[in-house]
């Protein structure tokens, strides 16, 4: 039952996601926790802590609208009672700044926390993205 609750929260951050490089913010604000230990660590390096700090950066992100696509690949999924987690190997695309497309492939954990009967996101982290790295022409740290 765990197991099927965790992958369903999942299935709703990479539709947040593809949501967001549309320019929509709400399914991920929806998502996320909104508690001041939360961290992020994304594809574009850097190191979020707090929901403060993590919304403003995936607002921003919207904003951009990167278009393209991604989805969770080779997916495991660790279930506790009020703790679970996924790790996978996101894949697809987003539109680089010159309209192309940059090709998406990199490591990522997902840790989800039972609150108040629903799951939310505590942590996300991917590797960097030298994809990303390259198309936006910036050194990521």
């Amino acid at each position: 039952m765990r197991t099927e609750e965790i992958i369903e929260a999942n299935d709703k951050l990479y539709a947040g996601l593809n949501e967001m490089f549309m320019g929509n913010f709400e399914p991920l604000n929806k998502l996320w926790s909104h508690s001041d230990s939360i961290t992020f660590m994304g594809p574009f390096g850097g190191y979020l802590k707090g929901w403060d700090e993590i919304g403003k950066n995936f607002k921003e992100v919207s904003e951009m609208k990167l278009g393209g696509k991604i989805v969770c690949a080779n997916m495991n999924v660790f279930a506790g009672n009020d703790v679970g987690y996924v790790t996978c190997v996101e894949q697809g695309t987003n539109v680089g700044p010159d309209g192309k497309l940059v090709n998406v492939n990199h490591r990522a954990t997902n840790i989800f926390h039972l609150e108040d009967g629903i799951w939310r996101l505590v942590h996300h982290h991917t590797d960097i993205s030298l994809q990303h790295e390259q198309a936006f022409d910036m050194e990521i740290k």
